[in-house]
């Protein structure tokens, strides 16, 4: 809506009520409507002038502001005092007596209520009053006086209706971000409703802690006072260092910052957090003080003597204490050293060809980094008094201590610019400076361009010192004339190299890979042997070749760590991985050999070169002279390969022989291992000779680690190694191409072990069954096998007739089963679907006569069929004789009706005689009276 829209519809409604009628246009807070927007001041000069002439004087435009108009609003000068010129008559109001207001629009209490309180006050006084002792606090900053004044506040405290009005004024000036903030009766009201309902949940113990008001103020404030307070409340929801507890003495610290009537100690600190009658003071100062060592250890809060401070401290005066501020000499020392080694020189290894040479930097007296326990750079300042010791000095400490010395220029002044910026840097970082205000943090930013300006003016002195300086370099004093700083740097760590690492040149051929290593092993022996002119690392092999030599000698072990260590130290500097493919050389050559856990290591073994290099590795791998087997075993030995293998190609050298008889007895000891475990499958015939083959290997093998053992062992066990080969041809066989067929007989075997009675009229049968038991038990069954295809077919045969058989005997009971239960149902029966049920079951079972290849099966089968029937038949004769009585009469007995088997009547018995069958039916007649004569009727079965 325009201006102009809303004047003519206020000059229409007022126009409607008639001539007295006077309106009231009320703008309420206009220092938070206006701020600093120059447009909105505009469009408020332009209603009143609007409404002044539209309206003839009918409407009154009133303007409200928590303080006066022009401290809230942002704009000044000519166009604020056009608007101001608009409103004639000013009303000025003063915040007086506000904690009555609150009393009597927030606080006031029930009569019940009221007695209550007052109880409460009369039973806990003595406590109340020692809750609420300040410690050299102003004399009004203290607790209840009386009942009447707990009720009349509670769950206040009075002392907090004074302090609250000087926090609020506080605030304003120096911590909120508008000027509508008040010091008066609305932002109290506010802070004491918002605080007084964050505990009315609670009971008639329950006070508020002075922190709550923090909340009523946070919104207002700026954001570098937000942030910390956000980040404390971050770390305490975070458990990350901070508890919810730290959040709330942070908040009240910063309540409290700007008024000096309560000091922020760790008693007063307690007193402004109880939240309850009942709290533990002794406790409670414990807590307090465990948030404020962890807010001044997360760097909250600043602790001054007893007394703690929000970390946004602007009473100082940055100059002063910049001046004031003392650095030690040694921080001086560290910022040249910094200078030297980060900036001007800042590569950490020194190259020379293809080696890296780590050093160590020094400052001074001061190692800067880590210690390599090499050659040492150092540089000597004018702050120390080895700058005035003499020459001799230097060049005996230079020699001793393998290091170059550079004495720098006194010339230049460096020392006392870097001197400046770091009484800057030390004030700085003693400040956290992002939660400070604004008009400090531009001070200090100006600060600190100044220490950059200091310390790049410095870094460009040290430079000139360094390219002045005086070096002393192994134990000379040596000139080096030109070349910047880092040229002159360069060439004295090259001289310094040359110097200390004497033997570093034996070593002119490089390798930079595993894989130029593994070259060197797969190399034929002797390859590469010393010529005698140093070059291809000749010497450098007769080094390494002599010293082993002389710990042999003194039977000193070696580890390829020590030979790595040695090589690697002054006055070598050999590269780790040249080391490694120098003894690789060694190794090839068979001058030495590597053991790793007890056992001698093979060339070709894959791991190998991590023995000669991982550093996990180096101190567990053993070097030591090689032993080699005489001539004589290794000649034995290839002649008995060829023998017990038939194979000519044997490797002669030490080498090749010990690697093929550990290959070749390996291959072995793994197949019969492979074969005992086929044994845990069935009783397989000779197991016993397999286990000693197995155990025969092993032993040879167990003496794998040492080739001159190794050898010996073959050639003392070459007769049971014969042996044991001739013993293993049949068993190899069998497993090849007789275990299937053998398998087949024992499962046949099995299957018939619960069968054998059927076959007792069948004496072929049964002899070929036992002559399969025969082979299948016999130690060495290997010429028999071949029996076993026709025994079990023939046995398969005569099998599948008497299956048949018992099928079709099956088949016919289950015919019988059914007449019966048709005959007892009879036609239209009301067993009919009793009967539709059985025949479906006895359909399932002819598909279960069918699918059956088990005798036993069917035989089971008899019985259930015979078992099903009876319960069908005894289930439709009790459907059949079950009538309802006629009206009038009881229902008829139920009548005992026995379940007899036509077996059971009818026992097998052979007749030849008239005088048999009258017997034989006499029995029968006998057996079914006595029956009749027990049960009121017989179903036959």
């Amino acid at each position: 809506m325009s201006i102009k829209q809303l004047v003519e519809e206020i000059k229409e409604y007022v126009d409607s009520k008639g001539k007295d009628f006077r309106l009231l246009f009320c703008v309420d807070e206009v220092g938070q409507y206006i701020g600093d927007d120059g447009n909105l001041m505009i469009n408020l000069q332009s209603i009143v002038e609007e409404l002044g002439s539209k309206c003839r004087g009918k409407v009154w435009v009133m303007v409200t502001s928590q303080e006066a108009i022009d401290s809230v609003v942002k704009i000044s000068g000519d166009d604020f005092s056009k608007i101001q010129g608009r409103f004639n008559t000013r009303l000025s109001l003063s915040s007086a007596s506000v904690d009555e207001v609150i009393k009597k629009r927030i606080l006031e209490k029930t009569s019940d209520a009221d007695q209550l309180l007052r109880m409460v006050y009369d039973k806990e006084h003595a406590v109340l009053k020692n809750l609420f002792t300040f410690n050299e606090a102003v004399l009004d900053i203290k607790g209840y006086v009386s009942g009447a004044e707990f009720s009349a506040t509670y769950p206040f405290v009075p002392y907090q209706f004074i302090i609250i009005q000087k926090v609020l004024a506080e605030i304003r000036k120096h911590g909120n971000s508008g000027k509508h903030l008040s010091g008066g009766e609305r932002s109290m009201l506010s802070g004491f409703q918002e605080a007084a309902q964050k505990v009315q949940g609670k009971d008639e113990n329950a006070l508020v802690p002075f922190s709550q008001f923090y909340d009523t103020v946070h919104t207002f404030l700026e954001s570098p006072i937000r942030r910390v307070i956000d980040r404390c409340q971050t770390a305490a929801d975070k458990h990350d260092g901070l508890e919810q507890r730290d959040v709330s003495v942070l908040k009240l610290l910063y309540l409290i910052r700007y008024i000096d009537d309560i000091k922020a100690n760790i008693d007063n600190i307690a007193i402004l957090m109880v939240d309850d009658i009942r709290t533990d003071k002794i406790t409670l100062r414990r807590e307090i003080a465990e948030s404020l060592e962890r807010l001044e250890r997360q760097n909250y809060v600043a602790r001054n003597g007893d007394n703690y401070s929000f970390l946004t401290d602007e009473e100082q005066d940055i100059a002063i204490d910049i001046r004031n501020t003392s650095v030690d000499s040694a921080t001086i020392v560290q910022s040249i050293g910094q200078t030297i080694f980060s900036e001007l020189y800042p590569s950490k290894k020194y190259k020379y060809n293809k080696y890296d040479f780590a050093y160590d930097q020094y400052i001074d007296e001061t190692l800067v980094g880590a210690a390599q326990g090499g050659v040492r750079l150092r540089f000597v300042t004018v702050a120390s008094d080895y700058y005035n010791v003499s020459e001799q000095k230097l060049i005996m400490d230079s020699q001793a201590n393998n290091e170059a010395i550079v004495l720098l220029s006194n010339e230049v002044q460096y020392f006392e610019e870097l001197e400046t910026a770091a009484k800057i840097r030390k004030y700085i970082k003693q400040k956290n400076v992002s939660q400070l205000p604004e008009s400090i943090q531009d001070i200090i930013r100006k600060r600190q361009a100044q220490a950059r300006t200091l310390e790049e003016s410095a870094k460009a002195q040290i430079d000139k010192a360094i390219v002045g300086g005086t070096f002393f370099i192994y134990g000379e004093k040596i000139e080096i004339k030109y070349g910047d700083a880092k040229n002159k740097l360069d060439e004295a760590l090259k001289q310094l190299i040359e110097s200390v690492y004497s033997k570093l040149n034996l070593v002119n051929t490089f390798y930079d890979s595993d894989a130029d290593i593994l070259t060197i092993l797969n190399s034929e022996p002797y390859q590469g042997g010393f010529a005698g002119m140093g070059s291809n690392n000749e010497f450098a092999l007769n080094e390494i070749s002599q010293w082993l030599e002389e710990r042999h000698m003194s039977h000193v072990p070696v580890s390829m760590g020590d030979v790595q260590r040695r090589y690697q130290a002054i006055p070598y500097g050999w590269r780790e991985i040249d080391i490694a493919a120098l003894v690789a050389r060694l190794i090839v050559t068979q001058k030495i050999e590597i053991r790793y856990g007890g056992a001698v290591v093979g060339k070709d073994d894959k791991n190998l070169v991590r023995y000669l290099r991982v550093k996990s590795e180096v101190d567990k791998a053993s070097v030591s002279r090689r032993i080699a087997p005489s001539e004589d075993d290794m000649r034995k030995t290839v002649k008995f390969l060829r023998e017990w293998l038939g194979q000519m190609s044997i490797a002669e050298d030490e080498d090749g022989l010990v690697a093929f008889v550990k290959d070749t007895l390996s291959t072995k000891l793994g197949r019969y291992e492979t074969l005992l475990i086929e044994y845990t499958h069935d009783r397989y015939p000779q197991k016993e000779v397999v286990q000693n083959a197995r155990d025969l290997m092993a032993g040879v093998l167990s003496q794998k680690n040492d080739n001159v053992a190794l050898l010996k062992r073959l050639l003392a066990k070459q007769d049971d190694l014969l042996d044991a080969t001739d013993d293993m041809e049949e068993i190899e066989t069998f497993f090849k191409s007789q275990r299937t067929i053998f398998d087949s007989a024992r499962v046949l075997q099995k299957s018939l072990q619960d069968e054998r009675d059927y076959f007792v009229t069948d004496a072929d049968t049964t002899s070929k069954i036992n002559e399969v038991a025969s082979i299948l038990g016999m130690a060495k069954p290997y010429t028999k096998i071949k029996d076993l295809s026709d025994l079990m077919q023939s046995i398969k045969t005569a099998y599948s007739v008497l299956l048949e058989q018992k099928k079709e005997e099956v088949r016919g009971i289950i015919i019988l089963c059914m007449g019966d239960v048709h005959t007892l149902a009879g036609v239209g029966s009301k067993a009919a679907d009793e009967v539709r049920k059985a025949d479906e079951r006895f359909s399932e079972y002819k598909q279960k006569v069918n699918d059956a290849t088990s005798l036993t099966v069917l035989d089971a089968m008899i019985t259930q069929l015979q078992n099903y029937k009876d319960q069908v038949c005894k289930w439709i004769e009790s459907i059949l004789h079950e009538a309802p009585p006629l009206p009038g009469e009881e229902k008829p007995k139920k009548q005992k009706i026995v379940q007899v088997r036509r077996y059971d009547v009818f026992p097998v018995k052979r007749l030849t005689t008239k005088e048999d069958v009258d017997g034989y039916l006499e029995t029968i007649r006998k057996k079914l009276y006595d029956t009749l004569e027990a049960n009121d009727g017989i179903q036959i079965n």
